[in-house]
């Protein structure tokens, strides 16, 4: 069974920072991109970042130079690290795989549950 399961979210100060992670089961990383998604509450989901299978990654302007996504593909698993983040930057997080190395929703057909990031003082 396909299954992506997302960690690390919660709710953090302005400036902080977090670690998602992405944990995959029932197939392996190897040979697929990942994505990260966002989505607000009344918002449409929006890319972050995304990573190739030979590690080249993709990044939405509103987050160069604050999110890094990454891979331990021994341990099936993906990360996005974020720092200094922002109040604009709550939103549920998603993780998703597919064949692309995009920042657009529609060509990943593996999608994890979410989780929750919350930056407010």
């Amino acid at each position: 069974q396909v299954q992506l399961v997302e960690s690390g979210g919660g709710s953090v100060q302005p400036g902080g920072s977090l670690r998602l992670s992405c944990v995959a089961s029932g197939f392996t990383l190897d040979y697929y991109a990942i994505g990260w998604f966002r989505q607000a509450p009344g918002k449409e989901r929006e890319g972050v970042a995304a990573i190739s299978g030979s590690d080249d990654t993709k990044y939405a302007d509103s987050v160069k130079g604050r999110f890094t996504i990454s891979t331990d593909r021994a341990k099936n698993t993906a990360y996005l690290q974020m720092n200094r983040l922002k109040p604009e930057d709550t939103a549920v997080y998603f993780c998703a795989v597919g064949a692309s190395t995009t920042l657009v929703a529609w060509p990943y057909d593996y999608w994890g549950q979410g989780t929750q990031v919350t930056v407010s003082s």
